[in-house]
């Protein structure tokens, strides 16, 4: 049986935990075929980003051209952009119905605090959106407004949603909600709360990018948004179940994306 094809639009992370690479494992991890197109190669690892080198427009759109001209690609996640005009490229393939499926990670900032993206390349891309997954942080920077508890997070997931895209998750692995993970989803005129236990582990870099590269992939096997957003939470809480005493690197560790400690 021929696999499904997904495909991430990302930086590089040679610490491989989040990323293209990142998204490379979950697509795998799920069953799918991973395709990817660089937009920019980073110096990092667990403790930091040590430098960023955002590749040309035109790189970017001539590695899509070819895997799109070749592969069957059936959802597209999107994580770092590094400038509006890549954002700008992407966005017209999206335009012209080239990116089914679409997922848009809004990655502006990196767990270590440094800069990877401006709100300003994230914006040209949420109309096309048909899932967007920013983080606390990222939707408090898109909204202008601080999104630091549950109701904060429910205020904003509405107000992204009505600027575009069809579905938003609030994601809130940074909000103390009483020993509870909590992602706020809406879409369809629905704002549901979904909840896990907190994991505790300081192996969580690349959650956001795990979480959004797993709703890729139940998207393109056909789940509708919200299953696709429930399946994603439970397998990123697995992997950093899985990832909970692992030893790699001396800063925040990436997750357990094959269940190798389950």
């Amino acid at each position: 049986m021929t696999p499904t094809t997904v495909l991430t639009i990302a930086g590089s992370d040679c610490g491989a935990g989040a990323g293209i690479q990142a998204d490379l494992k979950v697509f795998a991890a799920l069953g799918a075929y991973g395709t990817s197109v660089l937009t920019a190669v980073t110096a990092q690892n667990t403790r930091g980003v040590d430098a960023v080198l955002p590749l040309p427009p035109r790189t970017v759109t001539d590695q899509l051209d070819s895997v799109l001209v070749d592969f069957t690609v059936r959802a597209v996640k999107t994580g770092m952009l590094g400038s509006p005009a890549v954002a700008d490229a992407v966005a017209e393939a999206a335009k012209d119905g080239r990116l089914p499926h679409l997922v848009v990670d809004p990655v502006l900032v990196a767990t270590s605090g440094h800069t990877l993206g401006v709100v300003e390349a994230v914006e040209r891309l949420l109309p096309y959106a048909e899932v967007a997954t920013p983080n606390c942080a990222e939707a408090a920077a898109l909204t202008g407004r601080p999104v630091t508890t549950v109701e904060e997070m429910v205020t904003a997931a509405e107000a992204l949603a009505a600027g575009g895209p069809a579905f938003v998750v609030v994601t809130g692995g940074d909000v103390d909600a009483d020993g509870e993970a909590v992602d706020v989803l809406r879409g369809g005129g629905t704002t549901t709360v979904l909840r896990a236990p907190r994991v505790p582990t300081r192996h969580n870099h690349g959650t956001g990018c795990s979480f959004s590269a797993a709703v890729a992939v139940r998207l393109a096997l056909g789940d509708p948004v919200p299953a696709a957003v429930a399946t994603a939470k439970e397998y990123v809480t697995r992997a950093l179940t899985g990832a909970r005493d692992w030893r790699l690197g001396a800063g925040r560790g990436p997750l357990d994306h094959f269940g190798w400690s389950a």
